[in-house]
């Protein structure tokens, strides 16, 4: 099911305060990073506090201390993904027109320079500018959201207005 079809909410447009998109693979990797503090991380570091705690004065033992400091973390970031793992809703299904930039689409694009860039659209908790990964709610994604291959578009961004061309759409598979 799609997102559009389980809350009539379009993911190809940010609003505000409303529903995390995300794509399959980066609700694995929030699931997998939760999986591995809870199951593995969390219960070495627990451990780790345990001995230390077992040798004595806890007030001058910094293994200790960071032992605790580090369980405060993971607790802290296990809260954050239990909890965004509640309210996300998983985009799978492609857009009913592929040939138009919309959430999940990898789109690649070429500047007046000639230079040609590839960007993927995802949601907030995904994105990493250096695999090309931008937030839907990014300059450049709210700019590129609806158009269409062969579309011409100038983004504004911290440097001055950049103007861009949308070479290719496409989908996973």
């Amino acid at each position: 099911m799609s997102a559009r079809d389980s809350d009539g909410e379009d993911p190809a447009k940010p609003a505000a305060k409303r529903i995390a998109y995300i794509t399959p693979e980066g609700a694995r990797k929030l699931r997998a990073e939760l999986d591995e503090l809870w199951l593995k991380e969390r219960p070495r570091v627990t451990q780790q506090v345990a001995d230390a705690a077992a040798m004595g004065d806890r007030s001058e033992n910094a293994e200790y201390i960071y032992g605790k400091r580090r369980l405060r973390e993971i607790d802290r970031r296990v809260r954050f993904l239990s909890k965004r793992l509640d309210v996300i809703r998983i985009v799978t299904e492609p857009p009913s027109d592929p040939k138009r930039v919309f959430f999940g689409a990898w789109c690649t694009v070429e500047d007046e320079d000639g230079t040609e860039k590839t960007y993927r659209i995802v949601g907030a908790d995904e994105s990493d500018l250096e695999r090309g990964y931008i937030s839907m709610d990014s300059p450049v994604a709210r700019a590129l959201l609806g158009k269409r291959e062969g579309d011409s578009l100038t983004i504004k961004v911290p440097k001055g207005d950049v103007e861009y061309t949308i070479l290719s759409v496409k989908y996973a598979a």
